[in-house]
């Protein structure tokens, strides 16, 4: 196998998919009750963006529930809102594509660049989303929300995870798509090229603040020979 030259990374929610229905809030949600007893909510929650560890943190500081105790629990509970998505998840998620994501990932694959994941769903979540829509044979590695603390951390382990395996180039060039400043952020952060797509929550505005190098309204805009600077040969 030959080492590809380009590595693309996407977030998954906002952009790959959007209105992929209840099932993953009502996930922590359950396998926070699981674990501690307590029953939380994500009223007045930001989710976007966020990672799910830190979702469960917030979650659980709002039921007066100790921080050191929710960490010392963290695996546990990580473990028990994986399961309850398996067993409580959509059955199709086909209809939450995003416009223009399959014709993106295919002629991306078609030119030789190995797909990624970078997302703050937990890794069994986020897997079961790709394979749900039918997206999972396009990506090659991931990085999840158990993998760091941080979303620019958890690029940078995803562009590790295709190097050590031989996917790709050590000197491959690297692309971050996303729908969130910290996606932005994330990519700048370890010197990827950022690409924003206003197909999420956060308004095209105010992703333009945040600097990306290129901004698109919908993956159906974007131009695939843009991504030639840090991706596409």
């Amino acid at each position: 196998m030959t080492a590809s030259r380009a590595l693309v990374l996407f977030d998954i929610d906002g952009t790959l998919l959007r209105r992929a229905g209840p099932h993953h809030k009502e996930a922590l949600i359950e396998g926070i009750r699981l674990v501690t007893g307590i029953t939380t909510h994500l009223n007045g929650v930001p989710t976007s963006g966020m990672l799910d560890r830190d979702l469960i943190i917030q979650m659980l500081r709002a039921a007066g529930y100790a921080e050191a105790g929710a960490n010392a629990a963290m695996n546990d509970i990580m473990t028990a809102c994986q399961l309850a998505y398996m067993s409580n998840c959509a059955q199709d998620l086909r209809a939450a594509l995003c416009p223009g994501v399959r014709e993106l990932l295919a002629e991306l694959k078609n030119r030789g660049a190995v797909n990624g994941v970078v997302s703050g769903n937990l890794a069994e979540i986020g897997w079961k989303k790709l394979e749900l829509a039918g997206l999972r044979p396009y990506f090659s590695i991931g990085a999840f929300a158990q993998d760091g603390a941080t979303r620019a951390r958890l690029a940078r382990i995803a562009w590790e995870r295709a190097r050590d395996a031989g996917l790709i180039e050590h000197s491959a060039r690297v692309a971050l798509i996303g729908d969130h400043m910290n996606d932005i952020e994330a990519a700048k952060a370890n010197g990827f090229q950022a690409i924003a797509v206003a197909s999420g929550l956060t308004p095209a505005e105010d992703l333009a603040r945040a600097g990306p190098d290129v901004l698109v309204e919908s993956l159906c805009d974007l131009d695939i020979n843009r991504l030639a600077d840090a991706a596409v040969a």
